[in-house]
């Protein structure tokens, strides 16, 4: 799956809804929304709340495109809405009705001719806070899980004072060995199933009291529901069952991934490195496994007044808090990987702070495996890094069914896993939510489509359009209509450089055009600076000629040929006698033809220019590369190669890693241009032999 077009939640709409369907300029839409502080530093907090519309009738590569998105309305503060967001709602859910059952006249450009065009909101997009005032399920208290619902396993921790949400076997197959087992968990086996996955209608029927409750911010006229008499968390039913084909959607709202990354690392974080305010394991914490009688080599042990909390396997000593920070402020990533994460660490109080969203991401992703291991025990290292596949998956740009289907059945017993080693404050709401995010990707696609960077990024272009900051509302619809004016303008302007028309950072040339000759000059790459000519010994010269020729295609049926000659030599005279013979072999062909594929076939045949040009970078196929010594002054790293192999016997892949240490770009006659990587390769199967 790569888009949501490949979904089940959009196949199953079409089969539901077959005359929308059968027009594919119907578009449909995905609702976006979160609030925002205005004025940043200001003492009184003033709340926005942009609410966006994201037409998914796009490629993939335009599709999350800010200039794409629909600033449908604009929510004004200085409070946020709440509960009550329904109410500013209402224009929106009424035109999305109109859409939905009349549709609106519209001019094709392709065609030249009027349609009817319709339109359906698929889902909605937010912030776990969010999910709560648009879906009207609380998500706080003991049930804060809306995918789990009245099912949600909670306990109240009696010194924390808070909830933790555990429970995880009931996940696991009925048969696991886990489910029995007491020491190792609450105390208690598990018997339950898993909780059941609620449609539109058994929604309707929980919430069928409470149709017609209007929800206010207005104190005087505030309505107090109660969740424990009620036995659910619902405090309203939500206006978008309002629309008529809401309830049959496979997917209603969305769990987002980003800030359940963010969480998770946080948490992961300050609770292996031990930092004061962010850790889950304080006194209090150890105080609670003693009260829940699990655990007994964490409990804490009383010494007069005080109490000595032993070490428990997931923290560091501090000597691994060296190693582990070294490694961040020592780390290189390639270009445009993330951001300098190096900046958010502190050596000498041993402190990690100032990560945003997306470098949790990277850090949950990829770093956090590599930055621990060999630090902490088998056990914690293992479920860290099955915690990080996890995400991995899940956040690819193209999901596969499979890969979906194993970590779904994977993720049960990766969280009783966190459950038999980190504390029960470690498990907020948000250690509990991933359990249900691999069903949601089979359903509704990649999360690209589906979570908060796209917002956050569009709430960090919008905000400074606030100019006056008695019309901050104003100020930003004005913005946004300037906006959008230049938008259209600049779609239709082609004789000057526009966000549309300019090239990219990384822009390589393109493919050149061939016009009949040979395709190993047209390859696309260019340098990023005048390179440096220089005159290499003959043997290298020699080496990089046969290489060129037995890596081109239009030479492979001269190599068959030739290798119908009997030759008893070795295999370097054997490469000299081929290019000896393929020069008169060609040369003779091209007197026949002279076209011009034969003339570049000669051109290659005789060999490069005496004089190549070293280059330090080079941009290919939208990626920066930099030889190993122009790289050490720099903060990123883009002097690493892979080189994917073929198989072996063993059906085995076989990848070779190396560093770029020259570029060297060949001439031919004729003009002809060839750029080689020089490259210093790892041996990965030999430790003592390293490179070659």
């Amino acid at each position: 799956m790569r888009h949501p077009t490949d979904s089940i939640a959009w196949k199953t709409f079409d089969e539901l809804h077959q005359s929308f369907a059968s027009e594919p300029r119907n578009v449909r839409l995905g609702l976006a929304s979160d609030g925002f502080q205005s004025f940043g530093n200001s003492k009184t907090p003033y709340s926005i709340w942009p609410v966006v519309l994201i037409p998914y009738n796009l490629p993939p590569w335009l599709c999350m495109k800010k200039e794409n998105f629909i600033l449908s309305m604009i929510i004004p503060g200085p409070e946020s809405p709440g509960d009550a967001i329904d109410v500013y709602l209402q224009p929106l859910i009424e035109e999305l009705k109109e859409l939905w059952e009349s549709g609106v006249k519209t001019f094709d450009a392709s065609t030249k001719q009027n349609f009817v065009l319709h339109a359906s909101l698929l889902w909605t997009i937010n912030d776990f806070p969010a999910y709560a005032n648009l879906s009207g399920w609380s998500t706080k208290g003991k049930l804060a899980c809306p995918c789990c619902n009245k099912e949600t396993h909670s306990i109240r921790l009696q010194n924390c004072k808070k909830q933790c949400y555990m429970g995880h076997r009931r996940f696991l197959p009925l048969n696991h060995k886990w489910r029995n087992d007491k020491a190792s968990f609450n105390g208690t086996k598990e018997k339950r199933l898993p909780p059941k996955q609620l449609s539109g209608d058994d929604i309707l029927d929980q919430v069928a009291d409470l149709y017609g409750l209007q929800l206010t911010k207005d104190p005087k006229k505030k309505i107090k529901i109660s969740h424990e008499s009620r036995g659910d968390n619902w405090n309203k039913k939500s206006i978008f069952f309002d629309l008529p084909y809401w309830k049959a959607l496979l997917l209603r709202h969305n769990l987002d991934v980003m800030h359940i990354e963010k969480n998770i690392c946080d948490n992961i974080l300050g609770t292996i490195l031990n930092i004061k305010g962010k850790t889950k394991d304080t006194i209090n914490t150890r105080l609670d496994l003693q009260a829940m009688n699990i655990r007994k080599e964490l409990h804490s042990i009383k010494i007069g007044d005080k109490y000595d909390l032993p070490t428990a396997c997931y923290t560091l000593s501090p000597e691994e808090k060296d190693r582990f920070f070294s490694f961040l402020k020592n780390l290189k990533v390639p270009d445009g990987f993330s951001s300098n994460i190096f900046q958010c660490v502190n050596l000498k109080d041993r402190k990690i702070s100032g990560l945003k969203s997306h470098d949790c991401h990277v850090l949950l992703q990829h770093l956090l495996p590599l930055a621990l291991r060999g630090m902490l025990c088998k056990s914690v290292c293992e479920l860290l890094i099955e915690l990080s596949l996890f995400f991995n998956v899940l956040g690819s740009k193209c999901l596969s069914v499979d890969e979906l289907e194993q970590i779904d059945a994977q993720i049960p017993i990766t969280e009783c896993k966190l459950e038999k080693v980190f504390p029960p404050t470690f498990f907020d709401v948000m250690e509990h939510l991933p359990i249900h995010l691999a069903n949601e990707a089979k359903i509704a696609g990649p999360s690209q489509y589906r979570w908060m960077y796209p917002m956050e990024r569009y709430i960090y272009f919008i905000k400074p359009f606030i100019s006056n900051r008695a019309c901050a509302e104003g100020s930003i619809a004005e913005g946004y209509l300037a906006t959008e004016c230049m938008t259209l303008c600049s779609r239709y302007i082609h004789t000057m450089e526009t966000k549309f028309n300019r090239l990219e950072r990384n822009y390589d040339g393109g493919i050149i055009e061939s016009d009949g000759g040979l395709t190993i000059f047209c390859h696309p790459g260019r340098a990023l600076r005048g390179g440096k000519p220089h005159k290499p010994d003959s043997n290298e010269l020699e080496q990089a000629h046969i290489y060129i020729l037995k890596n081109c295609d239009e030479i492979q049926p001269f190599l068959e040929k030739f290798s119908l000659t009997p030759i008893d030599t070795s295999q370097e005279n054997s490469d000299m006698q081929f290019i000896g013979w393929l020069k008169e072999k060609v040369a003779g062909l091209h007197k026949c033809n002279d076209s011009k594929k034969m003339a570049d076939l000669l051109s290659l045949s005789r060999g490069p220019m005496p004089y190549v040009t070293s280059h330090r970078n080079y941009l290919i196929n939208g990626y920066r590369f930099h030889v190993k010594d122009y790289d050490k002054g720099l903060r990123t790293r883009n002097c690493g190669v892979v080189v994917v192999g073929e198989t072996d016997e063993e059906n085995k892949n076989i990848d070779y890693y190396g560093e770029l240490t020259n570029i060297l770009e060949l001439q031919f006659i004729g003009g002809g241009r060839i750029v080689l990587f020089r490259c210093t390769v790892f041996d990965v199967y030999d430790q003592e032999r390293e490179l070659k």
